[in-house]
């Protein structure tokens, strides 16, 4: 495969699972004065979004990018692959070990105890801990794609 179609599709995908990503918070900000029944709905999308296109994206994501480094010849030691490959990895374990999980049980609790709740309160600053740790790790990636340090 072509290195410069494979370089666009790579980009594509990280404007993809970033862009998804980054919206998260808009849609959380503006539905946390809306009825519950907004507010669920709003989750019920970022977990879709989160599922079926931003998950899937970052998959791909590193698919395409091992491709391109073995294209390339480019040496799995050099410290912006190697970091943005290692980050890859924490970003998988923390999103979906902890973040999925906790956006599932916030549909749940939001569902059955309501947004005033404290359990809700909890699971909700939990989620938005969450969210930006793996913003933080997402902006650290493509600061390493795009400066390339040595």
């Amino acid at each position: 495969m072509d290195f410069q179609f494979l370089k666009f599709i790579h980009v594509l995908l990280a404007i993809v699972a970033v862009g998804f990503n980054a919206s998260y918070g808009i849609w959380l900000a503006r539905a946390a004065r809306a009825p519950q029944a907004t507010q669920s709905y709003v989750l019920r999308t970022i977990k879709f979004m989160d599922d079926r296109f931003a998950n899937p994206a970052y998959g791909l994501l590193l698919i395409t990018g091992l491709f391109m480094v073995f294209s390339a010849g480019i040496p799995f030691s050099r410290l912006w692959i190697a970091a943005a490959i290692g980050l890859w990895f924490v970003l998988m374990f923390v999103g979906i070990g902890v973040y999925t999980p906790t956006l599932r049980d916030q549909i749940r609790v939001l569902e059955s105890e309501g947004p005033g709740s404290e359990e809700y309160q909890r699971v909700a600053a939990r989620g938005r801990s969450v969210g930006i740790v793996l913003a933080i790790i997402v902006v650290v990636i493509v600061f390493l794609m795009v400066t390339k340090p040595a």
